[in-house]
């Protein structure tokens, strides 16, 4: 039950905030290990699931904020630039969110009513063949008799 709330305070934060989460519980981490901190000691101390602590860390990776250090214990994680988490826009996670879902139910509307002309075209189609055999048919029965 507690998991299930959790996931919907975190699904409620944009990624600013974060993003600015994360580079706290990286200073936090590292003042107490005296260590740079791996994801995982980042998710404990978050309470975030592993999977959601690697996606956030990803995007600051790639955003040059945070830096992998690979080392014979493990990769740890160290802050390069933590001025770069200004650039994030506020409250775009869900507005890209919602716009892509919009976009998504536009195309499937978009695809269905294709489908539906098809399927017209279609019984167009069969109805006119029908008919011509129909028109045949009477012709052959007219010469034969």
């Amino acid at each position: 039950m507690r998991t299930g709330k959790k996931l919907k305070k975190m699904a409620r934060m944009d990624f600013y905030t974060e993003a600015h989460l994360v580079i706290a519980a990286i200073r936090m981490v590292e003042y107490q290990k005296k260590t740079p901190p791996s994801i995982d000691d980042i998710c404990k101390a978050l309470s975030y699931t592993l999977e959601h602590g690697n996606r956030i860390c990803r995007k600051l990776f790639d955003m040059q904020a945070i830096h992998l250090i690979e080392g014979a214990y493990g990769s740890r994680l160290h802050i390069l630039d933590h001025l770069k988490l200004e650039d994030i826009p506020r409250g775009e996670e869900e507005d890209r969110l919602s716009d892509e879902l919009k976009k998504f139910q536009a195309s499937r509307d978009n695809m269905s009513e294709k489908i539906d002309l098809i399927k017209a075209e279609q019984a167009e189609k069969k109805k006119s063949l029908f008919a011509e055999l129909d028109k045949q048919l009477k012709e052959n029965v007219d010469r034969k008799s």
